[in-house]
């Protein structure tokens, strides 16, 4: 591939996700089509997880054939709306980067303005995945204090 972006565009709700921010499948996938038109981005291919959490270990089928694509050099470039759609954990957004870096790819998104083609890209990344991580470290200790407080 030439420098020429190829988008796969990956879109990710759980159900959690729609109902606290609004945003449905369509309504990612309109910003993100606008996002490539105005940065030139050709699309290659629209990938849609719905209603599964970016958690770790959780398998989502979408995201795994994106990052085979990759791999497979049909796109070089995945465009999303927020960070917290890949990844909430900072291990799984370092092993994200060392997959982008060894296969010369990258990361855009749209609402974050965030791209991994530049050092300063990839720590403001960093610095927003720990935040991510800390919202839900903190929503899970909430809960364990609440269901605590119900139990006695």
């Amino acid at each position: 591939m030439n420098n020429k972006k190829i988008a796969g565009l990956y879109i990710r709700v759980s159900t959690e996700d729609q109902a606290r921010e609004g945003f449905s499948l369509p309504e990612h996938e309109k910003r993100l089509r606008t996002m490539c038109e105005y940065k030139d981005y050709e699309i290659y291919k629209i990938y849609k997880d719905a209603g599964i959490s970016a958690k770790t270990g959780n398998y989502r089928p979408a995201f795994e054939e994106l990052l085979q694509d990759i791999k497979d050099k049909k796109c070089n470039t995945i465009v999303v709306l927020k960070l917290d759609r890949l990844t909430r954990s900072v291990y799984d957004w370092e092993n994200i980067l060392k997959f982008l870096d060894e296969n010369s790819a990258y990361l855009d998104c749209a609402n974050d303005d965030i791209n991994t083609t530049n050092a300063n890209g990839k720590m403001i990344s960093r610095i927003l995945t720990s935040v991510s991580q800390q919202e839900i470290e903190r929503t899970s200790e909430r809960t364990k204090i609440g269901l605590a407080g119900a139990i006695t």
